[in-house]
Parts: structure tokens; C-alpha cells; sequence
């Protein structure tokens, strides 16, 4: 059976990109896509509607239309499912549904709507399926199969949870190199040599092995640190860990991850990290 991508949609601009990217990123596996837009949040939608186009999307069945459109265009089959219920309840039904292989959702470059967007459907998604989650920010370039990735380590060993390793058959289906990036910064306790970063990244089975190279980026805060790499290197999607304790605690607005999410023009594939963390 085809694998399928669980695609969190809205009336946004950085939709119908979220989707291709979705859609482009599951092309060797001939995926499928599952559209899930959550009228639950009617404040979320006002925001966003009024951002983009007010007179098109003034009720339910104007959005149902709209997105229906959307997933007409993909290239990639697509279905649309539109839910009244809360993003946690929504998204459990879809899971018991679908069974995706990962879940998707865009970004907004404005500031305060990208905390919205992160802590009302990113952070309800990770906790309530504990899926691997792409986040496509809106000033994204073209979807495309990637050619270079990016997978940056943060000092500590991890162990990848049950989902993220299944997305093993997906990541060695891409064109790609891949390149470790092991960011050390003067204050930081935790920063490991880099090979032994290269080591965990092998361990974790996700990533094939002969394509892996090593960057070290020292003596700088750690975002600053993966952007730069991602820069230089011209990675077209950049992998994170996601940590139960920084991510989805209360220290997400210091959290590497937080920072990186905002600041980064290419797409983000988080994964989610075994909830008890090796000492």
C-alpha cells in the first residue's frame, strides 16, 4: 500500500506550497495525500483569511471549495477532510484513518502568527501522534525532490521514536547527500566531538549511510549555527530532533528548535525523539 501524508491545511497562502512539498517529497514512493483542515479554529481562520483574500473564504462551504481547488492541483492524489472537532480530536480520527507516514503543515512569516500556528496545530500535533512533522515556511522555494539535506545534532545521544524510523524508505528514496551538522558554542556543556554526533545520525537508521558527510560549526549560538550551515551548504530541507522536555514543554520559546523555526526560509522535517532521553 502506498504510504500517505497527513497535510494540516487552512486558507493561508503557504497552503497549497505545504501540499506540493508533501506531494513532491513522496513522489518516489507514490504517496497520497490526506488534506485535514480544522474549522475548529475559527479565530486561526479569521487571521489567516484576512491576511489573504476576506471576500473568498467567509464560510464553511467557501472553504471547502477553495481547498477542494487545491487539492484538484496537486500532483498527487489527494483527498480533503474538513472537521468541526479540536486539532487533537481531529487528528486522532485522521491518524486512525490514514495511518500517515508523516504529518505537514505551512508557515506564516509573521511572527505572532507563526507562535499561533506552533503552539495551536505544530506542538497538538506532535504530542497527540508523536509523528514526524514537515513544517513548510511560506517563503519556501519551489517544491522539489531534495539534493541536499541538512541534519543537525544538538551535543546529546537520541534515540529516533517508532514513527520516525519508518520514514527510512522515504529519505533513501531521495537524490540527496547528506550532511551532519554538529554545532558547539563556548558555554555549552553539552556540545560531543562532531564525529560522535556522525556516529548517533548513522545509529539512528533513517539516513543511508554512505551518503553522509560531517560540519562542524563551533563557537556559536546553536541556531545561528545550523542556519549558517544550511546556507552554505544549500540544503534544500533541514532535519531536526524534537525533544519531549524542548519542544513540547514549557522551555519551547527558548528551544533551539523554536528558534531555527523562525528564522528558516527552508522546509523543516522534525523528528520526534524517544520520550525518555538517554542520560
Amino acid at each position: 500500500m502506498n504510504p500517505t501524508f497527513l497535510v494540516l491545511t487552512n486558507v493561508s497562502p503557504a497552503a497549497e506550497k505545504t501540499a506540493s512539498w508533501a506531494a513532491a517529497l513522496g513522489t518516489p514512493l507514490r504517496a497520497r495525500l490526506a488534506l485535514l483542515h480544522v474549522y475548529h479554529d475559527a479565530v486561526l481562520d479569521l487571521e489567516l483569511a484576512t491576511a489573504t483574500a476576506p471576500a473568498a473564504f467567509g464560510s464553511p462551504g467557501n472553504t471547502r471549495r477553495a481547498l477542494q481547488e487545491l487539492a484538484s492541483r496537486l500532483p498527487a492524489p489527494a483527498a480533503l477532510e474538513v472537521s468541526v472537532e479540536s486539532i487533537t480530536e481531529a487528528l486522532a480520527e485522521a491518524i486512525h484513518r490514514d495511518h500517515p507516514l508523516l504529518l505537514a503543515m505551512g508557515l506564516s512569516p509573521e511572527y505572532d502568527l507563526i507562535d499561533h500556528l506552533l503552539h495551536n496545530q505544530a506542538l497538538p500535533a506532535l504530542r497527540a501522534t508523536h509523528r514526524p512533522l514537515l513544517l513548510v515556511p511560506e517563503q519556501a522555494p519551489a517544491p522539489r525532490l531534495p539534493r541536499q539535506v541538512l541534519f543537525a545534532v544538538d551535543g546529546e545521544p537520541f534515540t529516533l521514536n517508532a514513527a520516525a524510523k519508518l520514514l527510512a524508505p522515504l529519505l533513501s528514496s531521495w537524490p540527496a547527500a547528506y550532511t551532519v551538522v554538529n554545532v558547539s558554542s563556548q558555554n555549552s556543556q553539552l556540545s560531543r566531538p562532531g564525529r560522535m554526533g556522525l556516529a548517533d545520525v548513522r545509529a539512528c537508521g533513517v539516513v543511508p549511510d554512505g551518503a553522509l558527510a560531517l560540519r562542524e560549526e563551533n563557537d556559536v549560538f546553536p541556531a545561528t549555527g545550523i542556519l549558517h550551515a544550511a546556507d552554505e551548504t544549500g540544503a534544500d530541507l533541514l532535519v531536526l530532533i524534537v525533544r519531549s522536555r524542548s519542544f513540547l514543554g514549557r522551555l519551547f520559546h527558548h528551544s533551539i528548535t523554536a528558534q531555527v523555526l523562525r528564522r528558516c526560509r527552508i522546509p523543516v522535517l522534525l523528528l520526534p525523539a524517544e520520550a525518555a532521553d538517554p542520560a
